[in-house]
């Protein structure tokens, strides 16, 4: 089963949800609002994505960091006190991972 990780006030989400939903692609949501993320998890996002892909540089829990902090950033534990800034979405299905919301290349990742 296809399981989608991000956070439910996301708009990018939200449009990952609409799609699945209008493919009729059944999928499971893990909320890093309620359930967070465990340490396995988030080493395998990073193992198979690639820690530049996972961290959200353009989101605003990374940008209000300053110069310092950044340089000097632990990007696993940030990452796993700041669950919002870890990529939006992560998709997952049969080991494999997925990381963003491109209509197109999700079809082809989806396919294959």
């Amino acid at each position: 089963m296809l399981i989608i990780y991000g956070i439910p006030a996301c708009n990018t989400m939200k449009k990952a949800f609409d799609y699945l939903n209008e493919k009729g692609i059944p999928f499971t949501f893990h909320n890093y609002k309620k359930s967070g993320i465990d340490a396995d998890q988030l080493s395998y996002f990073i193992e198979q994505l690639g820690e530049d892909t996972v961290l959200n540089k353009q989101g605003s829990t990374y940008r209000q960091l300053n110069d310092a902090e950044k340089a000097n950033l632990d990007t696993f534990t940030f990452l796993q006190e700041k669950t919002s800034a870890i990529k939006r979405p992560i998709f997952v299905l049969n080991n494999r991972c997925f990381a963003g919301f491109k209509p197109e290349e999700l079809d082809v990742w989806l396919t294959n």
